[in-house]
């Protein structure tokens, strides 16, 4: 995990940067029970904002709303505020801001519907290499934005694409300059008939075997609604896509903007990311304005 004196750090840029934190005599007074109290855990069956898609959800996983997903990612795990998801999903016996917490953060990309032709014939291994050339690249350009350098490791699971339920999933393992462990980033693509449902897990990689396990349940849970599933694509009406399978496993839409300038805003992304389920609040979220000067003078 990250030290302590980076996770500060962190989080302290995460109060200048992003939307507006607990006001500090909040804060001061505030217990890891009363955060999440405040959060309101959905169970069951979840129509997503927009209603391009449901979460019909076991007993084994809740549901946040973007407004509450914002909340845990930036005050609950000190990331940078801005946000634009469709919510997040949550294990229900896992308390999210103990150190093996871990969420998935949804998203949606409408770029149109992505042609899978391409599926069984990508060579992931000339893939990786291309895309952790790419990572190394982009690494100058990081470090003069202030982030960490990263490494692409490789894939902690090989793409998978499963063509009847159009269903793509893989994991990749990463590892950060000042970090001590490496993390874990699980991807789930949805194809629709207009883009892409986004279902993301960032965890450490000592918890690759849960995350593996679950993230299976969460595949099978997740559905577009009727009329934006994939086989629901018009093509005299709706748009298509400029990217395949590979590109969505690159970085999205890496063949329009260019496979440098998509994964370098997935890596700039990732450094919002890189502390998902490594941070408790503790006393650490009840002192840190007080803290924050002292602090600062020690970075």
């Amino acid at each position: 995990m990250l030290n302590t004196l980076l996770r500060l750090f962190i989080l302290l840029l995460s109060l200048d940067f992003s939307a507006p934190a607990l006001a500090q005599e909040q804060t001061e007074q505030i217990t890891v029970e009363e955060f999440l109290a405040a959060l309101k855990f959905q169970p069951g069956t979840i129509q997503l904002p927009g209603g391009i898609a449901s979460l019909n959800l076991p007993d084994t996983f809740r549901y946040l709303a973007p407004e509450d997903a914002e909340r845990l990612l930036t005050q609950g795990w000190g990331n940078p505020g801005g946000y634009n998801t469709l919510g997040m999903i949550l294990p229900a016996n896992v308390n999210p801001l103990g150190m093996d917490g871990w969420g998935v953060i949804i998203t949606y990309e409408e770029d149109g519907h992505v042609n899978d032709d391409d599926a069984d014939t990508i060579d992931y291994g000339a893939l990786l290499k291309d895309m952790q050339e790419a990572t190394e690249q982009a690494n100058e350009e990081r470090k003069n934005q202030g982030y960490d350098a990263l490494t692409l490791v490789g894939w902690a699971e090989t793409p998978t694409y499963d063509r009847a339920s159009h269903k793509l999933y893989w994991a990749k393992e990463l590892a950060s300059d000042r970090a001590e462990q490496h993390t874990l980033n699980y991807n789930i693509r949805l194809l629709g008939r207009k883009g892409v449902l986004v279902l993301n897990a960032v965890a450490g990689m000592e918890q690759i075997d849960t995350i593996k396990a679950e993230m299976q349940n969460v595949v099978a849970f997740s559905n577009f609604t009727p009329g934006n599933g994939y086989t629901d694509f018009n093509a005299d009406t709706d748009k298509a896509a400029t990217y395949g399978i590979a590109a969505l496993v690159a970085g999205g839409a890496a063949a329009k903007m260019g496979l440098f300038a998509k994964l370098f805003a997935l890596l700039i992304a990732f450094k919002k990311l890189i502390i998902l389920g490594a941070i408790g609040l503790g006393a650490l979220l009840k002192n840190l304005f007080g803290r924050k000067k002292k602090a600062a003078e020690h970075l």
